[in-house]
């Protein structure tokens, strides 16, 4: 049980890293054959090891490599929090009583994050951690970007869902290389697998790694990937007050994306409301209104990632 929110730390992990032909290239390939996902979609690259050892498929280890399988989560802080906190308590005879702190909750996560920032920023490589409630459009946002910037930078997805590679398959027909994290019953990624996908991946200089988090509002935000940016995905469909209900989440995020701006006409959603409610909880963040199916608003998006994305290394 994992100490910082519950989720099961002993369910399997599983890996699955699908390639494009031309992934180190600008111009990314289109849909062809997909293998190991029982029948399902089509593409031009093999899901499966792709001659990294420690690549797990359908919950088992790769042949040959051993793994620690602690809880990444055990004995770290959430970023951005403080080392300490306070547990009250209710002793019958003496009443409420504090007990401190010390020992950092998320400790070991944190090391591995910033292992991973290190390994990016040597090779220059914008890592994206977007995050965002189930249905918010993260999966359709990325079809979009990926489609719309093709040609201009390369772009491969770390995908992290409970089950399935259902999200996977839509972005590698999409033109990026993929690699698919099934947590089981754990509700968030964490530093320690992001860091084995980015080995997978082995992502070039100058390109961009999304990281498509679980859908979840709580857990995502408490946990450092390694990431330069945190991006938060709305939707008018969630209503107006989700900043103010979810502040940790929405605190966290350097931009939020308000998604499905083509169904306001349709939808009892107040703009204003939810941007008011956003500047109560961090008044530094960037908001961007988007259609990630109609494109309206996107080239905002576009521009921004291109802003931050580093120039190639020789």
């Amino acid at each position: 049980m994992c100490a910082t929110c519950g989720c099961s730390s002993g369910s399997s992990v599983t890996l699955l890293l699908a390639e494009h032909d031309q992934r180190h290239g600008h111009g990314l390939g289109g849909p062809g054959h997909v293998h190991g996902l029982g029948g399902h979609g089509h593409s031009h690259a093999a899901w499966g090891q792709a001659g990294h050892e420690d690549v797990r498929l359908d919950g088992h280890e790769a042949a040959g490599h051993d793994h620690d399988h602690e809880d990444p989560g055990h004995g770290a802080h959430p970023a951005g929090s403080p080392p300490q906190g306070e547990l009250t308590t209710l002793d019958p005879v003496d009443g409420p009583r504090t007990i401190e702190l010390q020992q950092k909750v998320l400790a070991k996560n944190d090391e591995i994050a910033q292992e991973n920032r290190l390994w990016l920023r040597e090779r220059g490589i914008l890592a994206v951690n977007l995050m965002s409630s189930p249905g918010a459009g993260k999966t359709t946002l990325l079809e979009a970007t990926m489609r719309g910037m093709a040609g201009r930078v390369s772009i491969s997805v770390v995908e992290g869902d409970q089950e399935t590679a259902l999200d996977a398959t839509r972005v590698l027909a999409a033109g990026s290389s993929v690699v698919q994290i099934n947590t089981g019953a754990g509700c968030h990624l964490d530093a320690e697998m992001v860091a084995r996908a980015l080995r997978c991946l082995d992502p070039p200089s100058g390109s961009i790694v999304m990281i498509e988090n679980v859908g979840n509002l709580v857990c995502p935000a408490l946990f450092d990937l390694g990431e330069q940016a945190r991006v938060v995905l709305a939707s008018v469909t969630e209503g107006a007050d989700k900043p103010l209900k979810y502040p940790h989440m929405f605190r966290q995020a350097d931009l939020v994306l308000l998604n499905k701006t083509d169904l306001l006409p349709y939808v009892d959603f107040d703009v204003r409301e939810y941007s008011a409610g956003l500047r109560k909880v961090t008044p530094d963040a960037l908001l961007l209104q988007v259609s990630a199916t109609t494109g309206d608003g996107m080239h905002a998006w576009y521009d921004w990632l291109r802003r931050r994305t580093p120039v190639p290394q020789d």
